[in-house]
């Protein structure tokens, strides 16, 4: 691809940050990822030989027959090895060095170093034309693998698949080549998905299936994956699984291509067969300890997934078998293709999702009867010729206190029978009067009771904790995930960013505001609202409305109404609503806003309280 070039391409949320113990001692190691940390194991045995074999041109092994073909024996996609074995290997100009701040394309704007590597880095960056988060790859541009990269991506993007993880760029210019991708600041990789324990049936069952279904598409286009890692899936939080990395990640890395189209579908459908069995054992199914998880001893290798933990789903074990190994138990078929592995798992019996355990039923408290005031009961001289009442006929306590509560509830309706009628008389006296007509004299009878004016005491707030803070801009990414949950963490000494804008919000302008959506975890009735912020800050309260309610942070704002009073500007604002208002969600919309020290016009929320 020449200089200039560009060409839409697909690569992954994480993929840039998989592998990256590929330095000599001297390289850095990943720092995070987009909400998790992209740490994993050190170079993979056919990594390690890609390196070794940089500046030879690979030999096409000689043509055998088919029948006389030796059997692939299945191992690890990326056994471990010492990451000091790496220090002999050819340098073979290193990744471009780049800081924070520094501009890639005149456009993207790199801001967080995830991975750096001997061959390259990835950063988390923002595209200020678009102004939303991306990801970004750097290479040099003369490294022997920037074409296949170039390649790789284009190749990937021609799939249009939305279950992948889309590249939106990659250029070569001048003496570097990057690869630009979204950003999914809300998903969480399966490596940090298992940290805490094997998968539900349920759970497992919808992984496997929705990662197996985009594989076997890709394969129907001629794209296989070649490095489908628990760091390559991502659960968003809206339960679906994309898949990042599709060739570009085997790209970046150097791995060859596989021989056959055979061959690159036996590993695909063999990478998610180790998913599933990390999914459902907790243990990654080779010697070696991986993604946090204990690997298996030799003499399980073999092992189905039921043989290694007790209650394991024997559907889904028999399948991630299958597809593992080239011999599973009890004599199964293999199963050798994405293709293949899609059919089976549609023909299994749906796995329902667990009905939520209800709280134990608590009784409610029996009346103490003895705490009720009695009359003293007078002393009583036992006459033995009168026989007693039989125990049925007795009153029990049960009755006494029957008799009490009826008694009671007829006293209290007298009261409030009373209390209606002098009210009433008393407005009707006051609308004579105003109407301007005499009133009639009162008669001179002594009344029982007097008219009590309503409660006037004034409703002491009570604070409700909000769940979560999201950042509401339907028409770009959301501003600064990783601190969102400073705006609501109790501590007004951390805040929240909005992003940097070159002018100030303006109606009919590039942008007429940014907004701070408040979760409150279920609908509460709300009655005020304060937001302290840093510097002098112009902002609204929108509460959404019916349209808004299935997707509040995607809907738009027309779909939320402003209450308290429309707009107040200063370093805090409070609002408070006409009447309590039941609400799952508070939206703080921001109107203008303060000048950073980097002259750019920037928000800081510092605090938001929430009040019942």
């Amino acid at each position: 691809m020449a200089d200039g070039t560009k060409a839409v391409v697909d690569t992954s949320a994480a993929d840039a940050a998989a592998d990256v113990s590929e330095d000599d001692g001297d390289g850095g190691g990943a720092v995070s990822g987009e909400e998790t940390s992209e740490i994993t194991a050190p170079l993979s045995v056919r990594e390690i030989a890609a390196e070794l074999a940089a500046g030879t041109p690979r030999k096409k092994p000689a043509a055998t027959p088919a029948a006389g073909r030796a059997e692939r024996v299945p191992t690890d996609p990326q056994p471990t090895l010492d990451p000091r074995d790496t220090a002999t290997l050819p340098r073979t100009l290193p990744a471009p060095i780049r800081h924070s701040g520094d501009k890639i394309g005149n456009r993207y704007r790199l801001e967080e170093c995830i991975s750096q590597t001997e061959t390259f880095s990835s950063w988390r960056a923002v595209d200020e034309k678009l102004r939303r988060a991306v990801g970004v790859h750097l290479m040099a541009s003369g490294h022997q693998r920037a074409r296949k990269v170039l390649a790789a991506a284009k190749s990937a993007a021609l799939l249009g698949d939305p279950r992948f993880v889309q590249v939106l760029d990659a250029v070569q210019e001048g003496e570097l080549v990057y690869v630009v991708r979204e950003w999914l600041p809300h998903a969480s990789d399966l490596a940090r998905l298992l940290a805490n324990g094997p998968m539900e049936p349920h759970e497992a069952y919808q992984m496997v299936r929705q990662v197996t279904d985009a594989v076997a598409a890709a394969h129907r286009r001629g794209q296989a994956h070649l490095r489908l890692t628990p760091r390559c899936v991502l659960r968003t939080d809206s339960g679906q699984y994309r898949i990042n990395g599709i060739a570009v990640d085997a790209a970046l890395r150097g791995l060859p291509a596989e021989d056959t189209e055979e061959d690159a579908a036996r590993a695909d459908t063999r990478a998610i067969g180790t998913l599933l069995y990390a999914a459902l054992t907790h243990r990654w199914p080779y010697p070696e300890d991986r993604y946090d998880l204990k690997g298996l001893p030799k003499d399980l290798q073999n092992a189905a997934p039921d043989q290694i933990r007790a209650g394991v789903h024997k559907g889904l074990s028999e399948l991630a078998a299958r597809a593992l190994f080239d011999h599973p138990p009890h004599h199964a078929e293999p199963i050798t293709t994405p293709e293949e592995l899609a059919r089976v798992i549609a023909r299994m019996p749906r796995i329902r999702q667990p009905e939520p355990e209800l709280p134990a039923f608590t009784p409610p408290p029996r009346h103490n009867t003895h705490a009720l005031p009695t009359a003293p009961t007078p002393a009583r001289v036992a006459d033995h010729a009168v026989a007693p009442l039989p125990a049925t006929s007795r009153p029990t306590s049960a009755r006494r206190t029957r008799r009490r509560l009826r008694r009671a509830v007829k006293a209290t309706a007298w009261t409030v029978a009373l209390g209606a009628i002098g009210v009433a008389s008393w407005q009707f006296v006051g609308h004579l009067r105003n109407n301007g007509q005499p009133a009639a004299a009162p008669h001179h009878t002594i009344t029982s009771t007097a008219p009590t004016p309503q409660n006037t005491t004034p409703h002491a707030p009570v604070p409700i904790q909000p769940k979560a803070a999201i950042s509401y801009n339907p028409k770009a990414d959301p501003a600064s995930v990783w601190a969102l949950p400073r705006a609501i963490d109790g501590d007004p000494n951390t805040d929240w960013p909005t992003f940097g804008y070159d002018d100030q919000f303006a109606p009919g302008g590039f942008k007429d505001g940014t907004g701070l959506l408040i979760d409150l975890g279920t609908p509460q009735a709300v009655s005020s609202v304060s937001v302290q912020f840093v510097g002098a800050t112009t902002a609204e309260l929108r509460i959404p409305n019916s349209q808004a309610a299935t997707d509040p942070e995607k809907a738009p704002l027309t779909s939320y109404t402003v209450v308290a009073g429309g707009r107040k500007s200063g370093d805090n604002a409070n609002f408070t609503l006409d009447g309590p208002t039941t609400t799952r969600y508070v939206l703080i919309w921001l109107t203008a806003l303060p000048k950073d020290s980097d002259q750019k016009f920037r928000g800081h929320v510092a605090e938001v309280k929430v009040f019942g």
